[in-house]
Order: structure tokens, then C-alpha cells, then sequence
């Protein structure tokens, strides 16, 4: 099976806590979402190697997207809550290296589509499969 067969879910998941900012926000630009990223990335990283995590200051845009996909990603990992009150299907607890996994591929995804719909290529197209 395709990586992306296997964490449909946790995909769909982290993209939704992106375009929930995109849509606040319809300024926001795809670079943003990169800094986000990459700095969850080295967050998750860290915490993988034994490391301590890394400080994180971004500017606000940035800040609000690494906000609700740390959220979501602590949620698969078993260690946090959505901060909701709606019923919430249950779910596999997911593995810090399977969450940096999952983040890399979206990474890959917002660098590809910005390279070919320019600076909100990534946003406009993931917003089309977010209701």
C-alpha cells in the first residue's frame, strides 16, 4: 500500500488544522505554512533523537499553524485533546516517527504545489478537499 493509503487520516487531519488558518485567514501564504512545518518538524525530530525540543518563535501566522497542528498531532499521538466537547471517533495512537513521517509528506505536498500554483498553490489546492 501507498504511504498515503496507510495515514489518510492523520494527513487529512493535519491539512484540516492548516486550511481551518488559510480560511481565518485568506492572506496566508504558503511559505508561512513551510516555516510552520519545518519547524514542527524539528520539534518532532527532536523528541524522536531523545533531544530536548527546540524553543519555538514564529511570527503569528506561523505561530497559529504550528498551534493547531501540534494540537492535532499530540491528539494522535494518545497525549493531548481537541479541545471539544463533539463526539470523536476512536483512533490508533500514531508514533512520534510516524507523525514526522506524515509531516514530511505534507511538507513535500506544500513545496510541490507551490512550485506549480505559486504562492497559495498549496493552500488553494487543499482547501478544495477540506469541507
Amino acid at each position: 500500500m501507498k504511504f498515503e493509503d496507510d495515514y489518510l487520516d492523520v494527513l487529512q487531519n493535519i491539512e484540516f488544522a492548516i486550511v481551518s488558518v488559510y480560511r481565518e485567514q485568506p492572506e496566508l501564504r504558503d511559505y508561512a505554512v513551510m516555516h510552520a512545518l519545518d519547524a514542527l518538524i524539528q520539534y518532532y525530530r527532536a523528541e524522536s533523537r531523545g533531544q530536548t525540543r527546540p524553543q519555538v518563535n514564529l511570527p503569528e501566522k506561523e505561530a497559529l499553524i504550528f498551534q493547531r497542528t501540534q494540537q492535532l498531532c499530540e491528539f494522535r499521538l494518545g497525549r493531548g485533546s481537541l479541545g471539544t466537547e463533539a463526539a470523536v471517533l476512536p483512533t490508533q495512537d500514531k508514533t512520534v516517527d510516524e507523525i514526522l513521517a506524515c509531516l514530511r509528506r505534507i511538507r513535500k505536498s506544500v513545496d510541490r504545489w507551490n512550485k506549480h500554483g505559486g504562492p497559495q498553490g498549496y493552500l488553494k489546492f487543499a482547501s478544495q478537499f477540506i469541507k
